[in-house]
């Protein structure tokens, strides 16, 4: 008797230690995952693309995207990513039913961080911070953790770590989203905890 407890007891404490996702991007197909507006490559445990003009034109002006479908509110979700040179903008955004809730935004000039209060109209986002010295490589990967834990989101990217505080960061969310505009970008190690 005790050892089918044990058994049981572990694979509960297994399964409570499980991601809520994990995408190891072996396969062009992922349950949950829709990569868009681009021509997605999934090789070597990695996903990359590269914009197309007329597409970016065509979803007016928002460049190549994977998103995916995921229900929580607090969450830690790692992931590496990689642009090249010709890179302008790559974006992490935690989305909910009613639209945004918090969004990084990864360019020339650092890194923003934005809040999505849902009394603003048209997804109208405030500043939490920007962060002048925070950049992502171009000749490597560079690991993002976003933990969301209530009205906080501790931010980490490389070296660098922050904590913002909004209350819109505490609302439900139903996905999230790595995209970026110009050049290519690879994305890999993208996990989900709780």
């Amino acid at each position: 008797m005790r050892s089918v407890l044990f058994l049981f007891l572990s694979a509960a404490a297994l399964a409570a230690d499980a991601p809520l996702l994990k995408d190891d991007f072996l396969l062009p197909d992922f349950e949950g995952r829709r990569a868009l507006r681009g021509e997605w490559k999934f090789a070597e445990g990695s996903a990359t693309c590269t914009q197309d003009d007329e597409l970016y034109k065509k979803n007016k002006d928002h460049g190549p995207i994977l998103f995916y479908d995921l229900a929580y509110t607090d969450a830690v979700i790692h992931f590496a990513v990689k642009p090249d040179g010709a890179n302008k903008m790559v974006v992490f955004t935690a989305n909910g039913a009613e639209g945004h809730v918090f969004r990084l935004v990864f360019s020339q000039a650092g890194m923003g961080v934005r809040a999505f209060p849902p009394e603003e109209k048209d997804h109208k986002s405030i500043s939490l911070g920007n962060e002048a010295a925070v950049e992502l490589k171009t000749d490597g990967w560079t690991k993002v953790s976003v933990e969301l834990r209530g009205t906080k989101a501790t931010v980490k990217v490389g070296e660098f770590a922050k904590t913002y505080e909004h209350a819109s960061i505490a609302r439900a969310k139903t996905n999230l989203s790595v995209g970026f505009s110009y050049g290519t970008v690879s994305v890999t190690e993208l996990v989900v905890n709780k």
